[in-house]
């Protein structure tokens, strides 16, 4: 790739980025979005974060493995029963990592 080519992608990255991320400061009080959509979007970080975090949870060493013997598994399902419970988000990550050290320590 020649030189040009690389720095043209970066400022089309860039501007693209900045088009984007800055579309509702520039035009937010012009667009009204229903509130049904604003409702939807509410649940877009939890879904992103879910996204990011479930794929690491059901595999092991690369491959899918949803067996009781991944540490990784259980201490996801852990946190989630212990949030369900309390709704406590601290004390789901300290139980979900407490859980998942004791597993690897008796795996």
């Amino acid at each position: 790739m020649s030189d040009w080519y690389i720095w043209s992608a970066i400022v089309l990255m860039t501007l693209s980025t900045l088009i984007t991320r800055s579309g509702f400061f520039l035009f937010g009080h012009a667009v009204k979005l229903p509130p049904r959509l604003k409702h939807a979007l509410g649940y877009a970080p939890a879904a992103a974060m879910a996204a990011i975090i479930f794929p690491d949870l059901v595999t092991a060493r690369g491959v899918i493995d949803l067996s009781l013997a991944n540490p990784k598994l259980l201490a996801g399902i852990g946190g989630a029963v212990f949030f369900a419970a309390t709704r406590h988000l601290l004390g789901t990550i300290v139980a979900g990592m407490t859980l998942f050290t004791v597993l690897r320590w008796m795996s």
